[in-house]
């Protein structure tokens, strides 16, 4: 057996773990990188010893030497954002049980940093990527190009990105979104804001621009809009430029554009808020403008939480299946990495209408 070392000094080595366990390094080599045969009675013997020593592998070596990290990418819009949180726990939890760590960044919905994130896992060495991409156009995609022509796999969540043959695993948000609104119209409302819709700079008064817009924004909200305005056609409702908002995306243009609306002629009588901060917004609005809902108005939004069910009324929501998403991008990626090929194809997982109190008939 080894002599007794200074830890402290300098970690120990696989040298001094095969003498430890009384094998060859090449052998502990290959037991502790987890490539190559080895006896089951030597394995056991150099992990006992690698533990005994307080032995931890580096994994961009052994990646080096094997070509293998275990480890995946996940690259997100914004991790303190509670759907994101939960997609990434998903992802986590599911990769940790292949044996798979994982490593995340958070791209704040900026192009620019997700192309920093993706070269920083490709010298990760990591052995594929998630990605919720920010990438709307044609000419935004090629660093996710890149990585795939070096043999990364690639497996997309939350959004697809029409320009990109890869695997996507997301939520029918088109069907989502309509059958929302289509339970306002049901209960006699004809009036309903969407928050929110593409931010553009110049106002849009045609549902002709406004679809243009929504094509060369995320895919998520495009879906979203056009479950809105699927909802509007089937009950035979006009389009009314004027209830979409279409300024940037912050909790404080929500508050102002509900606000608006509620202070037009023909005010709203309803509220979709399809993300939470536009709900946050919305119900500043409803609060400052001294209505009170679902009594002046109606409202339902995206992302089912805790706080939703406590609200005084409870509210309307459409829940998304977070931690499933990303337990089914990371098995979809898993599958590649394990030599499947990319299908290309778009996983929908459903979402359910959680039915409260804060949506009620409206009588003219």
């Amino acid at each position: 057996m080894a002599a007794e070392r200074d830890r402290s000094v300098a970690p120990p080595t696989i040298s001094e773990v095969a003498a430890e366990a009384g094998v060859g390094r090449a052998s502990a080599a290959r037991t502790l990188g987890g490539y190559g045969y080895v006896s089951p009675e030597l394995r056991e013997r150099v992990l006992q010893a690698a533990e005994k020593l307080g032995y931890r592998a580096n994994a961009l070596a052994r990646s080096m030497s094997t070509g293998v990290s275990h480890t995946l990418g996940l690259i997100v819009a914004d991790i303190g954002n509670p759907f994101f949180a939960g997609v990434t726990r998903g992802i986590s939890d599911f990769s940790r049980s292949r044996g798979f760590d994982t490593i995340v960044l958070s791209t704040h919905e900026d192009l620019e940093e997700e192309k920093v994130a993706v070269g920083v896992l490709m010298d990760k060495r990591v052995d594929g990527m998630i990605i919720a991409s920010a990438a709307v156009a044609r000419g935004e995609v090629a660093h996710i190009q890149d990585a795939v022509s070096r043999g990364i796999p690639v497996v997309l969540v939350d959004r697809a990105v029409e320009h990109l043959a890869l695997d996507s695993v997301v939520i029918d948000n088109r069907e989502a979104s309509r059958r929302a609104v289509s339970h306002m119209i049901e209960r006699g409302h004809r009036r309903i804001g969407f928050i929110w819709g593409p931010a553009v700079k110049k106002p849009i008064t045609t549902r002709r621009a406004l679809t243009a817009a929504a094509s060369q924004s995320l895919w998520t909200d495009g879906e979203r809009l056009n479950g809105y305005l699927d909802a509007l056609d089937d009950a035979g409702i006009p389009f009314d430029a004027d209830l979409v908002m279409t300024e940037p995306k912050t909790e404080e243009n929500a508050t102002a554009a509900v606000a608006r609306m509620l202070a037009l002629e023909n005010r709203i009588t309803g509220i979709f808020c399809t993300e939470t901060d536009g709900m946050t917004g919305a119900l500043r609005a409803v609060r400052s403008s001294g209505l009170r809902y679902p009594a002046d108005v109606s409202l339902i939004g995206f992302d089912d939480s805790s706080w939703a069910a406590v609200m005084d009324p409870p509210l309307t929501m459409i829940e998304q299946p977070m931690l499933e998403l990303g337990a089914r991008a990371a098995e979809t990626l898993l599958h590649q990495i394990d030599g499947a090929t990319p299908s290309g194809k778009m996983h929908t997982l459903e979402t359910r209408f959680i039915e409260r109190a804060s949506v009620a008939q409206w009588r003219p």
